[in-house]
């Protein structure tokens, strides 16, 4: 069989490419081969004849030839030259190319699908929150004040277990978390948030969102039934549609989640999703006596509670509010946390406290999936919390995002009154302030976002229609710049046409 006619206009090499002759040889050749332009059997040149058509040294041919011939591509015969092999590596593991390729116009498919809980998660993408790069944007929410952590202090903790890491902090012990951590959690949050539980209840997870996910892995069954709040954080709604959950809105008012109202909707839900120190968005603490009922209604219908405690360390009236996890007599609540505000949010570790029967399966779970921060990062955690750092971090924290909360209402008092009332609330790192019904808060958002100013609709984060308004965050923007950010707001406002509260 005579050498194969070669397409020497694909073999064209350029010598001053950034990769070598040799791999622009292999390339072009394999491609030729792949694409059905040498066919199977096919006889090459020699690579002296080849070297001289493309006017490159034989070694750079045969170089080429050696590496499709390791890969399969090619067959050398004594006294009958290099052949395209018969059967190509690539036919075995790929379809073919034009079965591959879409018809114009029609995007390609893969008909095998998502399972059912894959979907439900796909669907959830444009829940996310997009966030763009830079503290200090005004009004930027759920981004703490960056430039104020101690990253010196952070970096020789996290060198310390670097260069000399325990023995134990290697293994897979570490699965539901570092004890130093899980001790040191379990006595922070004893301390400071009144929660009832040993270190053996701590179970370590991959941020907020891995505790949410977790929980409702274990938890839920697709179908079942789950209290959420209404307006509720979007990570928890996505977590629990991911899940199959059927989404029960709960509407949310002064005194936070209406327990009454949730009753009447649906008495048996498996599991209530709450935010009861500081209600997101609407910055609400959940009252005693709703504390209470809902208790009572969990422990006689059988419902799991969810508490998610994300910020409740920045209240700055009155001392913070115990958690309703150290009210629970029953064992119904599990307590969820993270450092994503406190500490910064790239750290991506946060933890669920769960009921003593419920450890070993959570434990199971945690290992089996994987899900787990780094063994250093939890290290340099433990001892960031257990030689009073984090306190001490917390405390200057606060002073400083009280007064650039201050700066907003003052704001909102001033040059933002005629459109907009702060909702009552005592914390956090954001707060919500109301437009006047009937006002299109999702177009004044996109209105502001145009003069480089971040809010988001209320609208954004119910399931049901509600009182309009816009989620506004302080704690990254710094205080010379909040004034400035208020009166821009309010020109974007007037500019927007945005109707004027009576």
């Amino acid at each position: 069989m005579p050498a194969s006619p070669l397409p020497l206009g694909t073999l064209a090499l350029d010598n001053h490419a950034e990769a070598p002759l040799y791999r622009q040889l292999y390339d072009a050749l394999r491609d030729a081969i792949l694409d059905g332009r040498l066919h199977p059997g096919a006889r090459l040149p020699s690579s002296r004849t080849l070297a001289g058509e493309l006017g490159v040294g034989r070694n750079t041919v045969l170089t080429a030839y050696d590496q499709l011939t390791a890969e399969g591509y090619l067959e050398g015969q004594v006294g009958a030259g290099t052949r395209i092999a018969a059967v190509l590596p690539d036919s075995l593991l790929q379809l073919d190319r034009q079965a591959r390729r879409p018809e114009p116009g029609r995007p390609a498919r893969n008909t095998r699908g998502l399972s059912e809980r894959g979907r439900a998660l796909s669907a959830t993408r444009r829940l996310a929150p997009t966030y763009k790069r830079g503290e200090g944007r005004p009004f930027l929410h759920g981004l703490p004040a960056i430039d104020q952590f101690p990253n010196l202090l952070w970096s020789r903790l996290l060198a310390r277990h670097a260069r000399d890491p325990r023995r134990g902090n290697l293994g897979y012990e570490v699965g539901i978390g570092l004890p130093a951590l899980r001790e040191a959690i379990a006595a922070y949050a004893g301390a400071a948030r009144g929660v009832v539980c040993t270190a053996d209840q701590v179970i370590v997870t991959v941020g907020a969102q891995g505790a949410l996910d977790m929980a409702a892995r274990m938890l839920l069954d697709p179908g079942d039934p789950v209290w959420i709040e209404d307006p509720g954080y979007l990570g928890a709604r996505g977590a629990l549609m991911g899940a199959g959950a059927t989404l029960v809105p709960v509407p949310v008012d002064a005194e936070g989640i209406d327990v009454a109202a949730g009753i009447a909707r649906h008495a048996t839900p498996r599991l209530i999703y709450v935010t009861p120190s500081h209600q997101f968005p609407l910055g609400a603490t959940l009252s005693l006596q709703r504390r209470l009922a809902l208790l009572d209604h969990a422990r006689q219908s059988g419902a799991w509670v969810l508490e998610d405690d994300y910020d409740s360390e920045y209240r700055y009236q009155g001392r913070p509010i115990a958690s309703l996890q150290g009210l629970d007599r029953a064992g119904t609540v599990i307590y969820m946390g993270t450092f994503a505000k406190t500490m910064f949010p790239a750290i991506k570790i946060g933890y669920l406290i769960v009921p003593e029967d419920l450890v070993d399966a959570f434990g199971t779970a945690i290992r089996i999936t994987g899900h787990v921060p780094p063994s250093t990062i939890q290290a340099a955690l433990a001892d960031f919390i257990g030689e009073g750092h984090y306190g001490s971090h917390v405390r200057h924290m606060r002073t400083l995002y009280a007064g650039r909360r201050a700066l907003l209402l003052e704001a909102l008092g001033n040059d933002l009154a005629p459109w907009l009332e702060a909702a009552p609330g005592e914390g956090g790192l954001q707060l919500s302030a109301f437009l006047a019904d009937g006002a299109d808060d999702a177009a004044m958002a996109r209105a502001a976002a145009e003069a480089d100013i971040h809010v988001s609709p209320l609208s954004l984060y119910r399931l049901e229609s509600g009182r309009p308004g816009l989620y506004m965050g302080y704690a990254s923007v710094p205080e010379t710049e909040i004034g400035k950010a208020a009166t821009r707001l309010a020109e974007v406002l007037t500019r927007a046409g945005c109707p004027r509260r009576p």
